[in-house]
């Protein structure tokens, strides 16, 4: 039998490489949805990071947890933010993504964007926002 460590980086790579298959079939064996790997890092951190959509829904709409935190103090929306994967962002935000959550630097998600000058991410973060007050949810920003 494979050791367990070996299920969750299994796991965290298929998020990571966009492998859907592979992500359903472990998780249908028992691996928990926000298993962490030696960094702190979930399914949800490696799917957002490389802006696999059908993933995260996946991940958010069977519980996992859009505010994990890796070692770094990151969420899944501080690696979207960074990496300018704008229908993640608003998927993160949409299951209740902090958009205040500071990380070790003392960086949210959104002083992430402008980092990277990602303008079209800060757009999405504004309009997403916005239809969420309209709707009567509030988001923390």
């Amino acid at each position: 039998m494979v050791a367990l460590e070996e299920q969750i980086e299994a796991f965290l790579e298929a998020a990571r490489y966009d492998d859907i298959e592979d992500v359903v079939t472990l998780h249908s064996t028992g691996i928990s949805l926000d298993s962490k790997d030696s960094e702190g890092r979930t399914a949800l951190h490696m799917a957002s990071a490389n802006g696999h959509l059908l993933i995260v829904e996946y991940l958010i709409n069977n519980g996992a947890d859009p505010n994990a935190l890796n070692a770094e103090n990151n969420t899944p929306l501080h690696w979207a933010c960074l990496n300018g994967h704008i229908e993640v962002v608003k998927a993160l935000i949409l299951a209740g993504g902090d958009l205040s959550r500071l990380n070790r630097y003392e960086r949210s998600p959104v002083d992430e964007a402008v980092a990277r000058g990602k303008l079209d991410v800060i757009d999405a973060i504004n309009t997403t926002v916005a239809q969420q007050e309209l709707n009567g949810v509030h988001v923390s920003s």
